[in-house]
């Protein structure tokens, strides 16, 4: 039994795998079911048993990019870690295919603004309650905060994203951001 579950796993990734980079590549409306069997090498009784069909194969797929590791301890740097990453992948053509133009259109603004609560949008909330939480906001509400450098960050991400921005433009993105979250803070 423990074999079947992981030979499906196996499966499931590899559907994931294929469909990331034919999404990035040619977008969802572009990619068809059977271009993801053929390429991944299943059949269709496998992708069913996994996704109810390319639209859920699709949001495996937006999950699955919105994770995010952050690797310092002090919650400031966290949370302007995670915002500069956040633009950084902005840049990166699988990201901006798949979660910044057809995860919103693909899967609805609703069902997009759900699965971004669950890594994006609850990543950043959830650091910039660990800065309250460490004493170094300045306002009390954290999650108008939270949402007022969301706005901050995805407008700079959609500004990376266009392919005529320079990279200095990233640099400058991230800075801006970073005199966003700095104008919470409380000073030390």
């Amino acid at each position: 039994m423990n074999r079947r579950i992981a030979q499906g796993e196996v499966t499931r990734r590899q559907l994931i795998d294929v469909a990331t980079r034919l999404f990035a590549e040619q977008g969802y409306e572009d990619t068809s079911t059977e271009q993801v069997l053929r390429e991944a090498g299943v059949s269709r009784g496998s992708l069913y048993h996994h996704f109810d069909g390319k639209d859920r194969l699709f949001e495996a797929v937006v999950e699955q990019l919105m994770t995010v590791v952050a690797r310092h301890r002090d919650p400031v740097r966290i949370l302007r870690a995670g915002c500069a990453q956040w633009i950084a992948l902005a840049e990166d053509p699988t990201v901006r295919q798949i979660i910044l133009t057809d995860a919103p259109a693909v899967l609805g603004w609703q069902r997009w603004r759900e699965i971004d609560e669950l890594y994006g949008f609850g990543l950043l909330k959830h650091g910039v309650q660990a800065v309250a939480d460490a004493g170094r906001l300045a306002v009390d509400d954290v999650d108008v905060v939270a949402h007022v450098v969301l706005g901050a960050l995805n407008e700079a991400a959609m500004l990376i994203a266009r392919p005529e921005t320079a990279v200095a433009a990233r640099r400058s993105a991230t800075r801006a951001v970073e005199r966003v979250i700095d104008g919470f803070l409380r000073s030390s």
